[in-house]
């Protein structure tokens, strides 16, 4: 297992992201975005959960979704480009030059992006899941961006890789540091986030072509 920090997890420009999921399936970029503009859209995310914008995450997709606490406790809240705020927009427009490169490089026919924010409270966690659903293949490129500040390693609440879903050995273990990004291949690349010590805070997306 590739430990948090290790070199070879960490990349940091769009066509190196590119060159990495085509190798492996996954990347790791730890400054994503500065101190000032993940600051920025945590305190986005915080105004939204305070006025009440953010709701329990569901299982599954359209009729047969479900709250399932167990398997996903974190919150979220959709980021809607018509609805966002500088700091938003700014992030929206960044991950669609990353959407541009990956089509450059990488052929892969991108045309949108669907992102929201997510918190989990101390103590939850995400079980172990593939982002691309059995009956739509349109989501291809998963994306995480932390928002936290000052995270320690005795916080918890990692991000734990796997090559498929019912691999035993995970790939790499990613500490949410404010400002890393993750980008992995929705249809390939298991992951579970583990409990926390602390609020977690994140935005999660995905680059989707269409199905």
């Amino acid at each position: 297992m590739t430990s948090t920090g290790s070199s070879s997890c960490e990349v940091s420009v769009d066509s190196e992201i590119c060159e990495l999921l085509a190798a492996r399936g996954f990347a790791v970029v730890p400054d994503f975005l500065g101190s000032g503009e993940i600051a920025a859209l945590r305190e986005a995310a915080q105004r939204r959960r305070a006025a009440g914008e953010f709701r329990a995450a569901r299982v599954g997709r359209g009729a047969g979704a479900q709250q399932a606490a167990a398997l996903r406790g974190d919150e979220i809240c959709w980021l809607a480009g018509a609805s966002a705020d500088q700091p938003e927009r700014a992030l929206l427009e960044r991950l669609d030059a990353l959407r541009l490169a990956l089509n450059r490089e990488l052929f892969l026919g991108l045309v949108e992006l669907e992102a929201h924010y997510a918190c989990y409270a101390p103590g939850a966690a995400y079980a172990l899941h593939l982002d691309r659903f059995r009956d739509d293949d349109a989501r291809v490129i998963s994306l995480v961006l932390y928002l936290n500040d000052r995270w320690r390693d005795e916080h918890g609440g990692a991000l734990r890789l796997f090559a498929s879903a019912d691999a035993r050995e995970p790939l790499c273990e990613i500490a949410p540091r404010g400002g890393t990004l993750i980008a992995l291949r929705s249809d390939t690349i298991a992951h579970e986030v583990l409990p926390a010590a602390r609020e977690r805070w994140s935005i999660a997306g995905w680059l989707r072509r269409r199905a």
